[in-house]
């Protein structure tokens, strides 16, 4: 029977004068409200002359609510606005907008005040089940703490965190979690390969929980930047020290300049390396006139030190 009361009452407005047509209003399915109350011009245009009158709360920022048909009716008629519902289709869903509070905020919250109680100030903080209080978009937010608590022993804490924002009640959020000694650590800010020698642009100084930092890796950037690479390292990887070494200045097969040190001597001549090396670094070059084969010091790009003692009698023949 409702259906056809329904459907008669849909053919009588149908039918109705246009004059008479014109002052009904209509429902709006979906509105958006950013303060906290609901007005009449929200969930009906053509509402009339009570059109900004309050007709209940909004819901918390970030939620929704669904008027019912049976609770927009009450209104209408409360109100003077002429509607009626049609099927039970007719609702309105009243969102309305939020923000979350950001996540760091209340940890640098919880790091200043549990830092006067001895935490350390470089430890990460866990938070378990953390789920960031919603307030309203444009609202001026401030932030508190309520009964905070912390043992040093077992670097466990808990608080009450106090959410104050305009157009909403204030918020009161249990906070419980521990602490996590961390360790810095060098990760590379992209990837790097063989060979590569490592600039200060290519890495950055991070801190990760202590467990999951092994033991071996790069903890400062001067350990790394100048350094070239033994093994290729992926971006947001950490770097090894025993994969890092000094970048050679003396490539294989690359002809060198020998000079010869001695008593009151100094002498040149053109070599071959037989490896790499590094700064410092003891390097086979074998002289290319001579074919011998002498260990020699690279002391710089192209250019290595051949002890005197070291150069079998009249095997490098030498420039003044």
């Amino acid at each position: 029977m409702s259906a056809v009361r329904g459907a008669l009452l849909a053919v009588g407005l149908l039918l109705a004068p246009l004059s008479a047509r014109a002052d009904l209003a209509l429902l709006r399915p979906v509105a958006v409200v950013e303060e906290a109350a609901i007005r009449l011009s929200d969930l009906f245009d053509n509402a009339g002359a009570n059109a900004a009158r309050v007709v209940g709360p909004s819901p918390a920022p970030g939620r929704r609510i669904v008027v019912e048909p049976a609770q927009l009716l009450a209104i209408a008629r409360a109100n003077g606005v002429m509607w009626r519902p049609l099927t039970a289709a007719d609702t309105v869903v009243v969102e309305r907008p939020g923000r979350a509070v950001p996540r760091d905020e209340v940890l640098d919250l919880l790091r200043a005040e549990f830092g006067r109680m001895g935490l350390d100030s470089a430890a990460e903080l866990e938070l378990p089940g953390f789920q960031a209080p919603m307030v309203p978009l444009a609202s001026f937010t401030q932030l508190a703490l309520e009964q905070p608590a912390f043992e040093a022993a077992t670097n466990r804490f808990s608080a009450t965190l106090v959410v104050v924002a305009e157009g909403m009640p204030t918020q009161r959020v249990r906070l419980a979690g521990r602490a996590l000694a961390t360790s810095a650590v060098v990760i590379a800010t992209r990837r790097l390969a063989l060979g590569e020698v490592v600039r200060a642009e290519d890495l950055r100084l991070v801190r990760q929980r202590a467990e999951r930092v092994r033991p071996g890796l790069a903890t400062d950037p001067g350990q790394v930047v100048g350094k070239a690479l033994r093994r290729p390292v992926a971006e947001g990887l950490p770097f090894a020290v025993v994969d890092l070494s000094a970048p050679s200045v003396i490539e294989r097969n690359a002809t060198v300049l020998m000079l010869i040190d001695g008593p009151g001597l100094s002498l040149t001549a053109q070599g071959r390396a037989m490896a790499p090396a590094a700064r410092g670094e003891v390097v086979p070059v074998m002289n290319l006139s001579s074919r011998a084969v002498v260990e020699a010091e690279a002391i710089g790009p192209g250019r290595v030190r051949v002890a005197f003692g070291s150069v079998p009698g009249g095997s490098v023949p030498a420039n003044r």
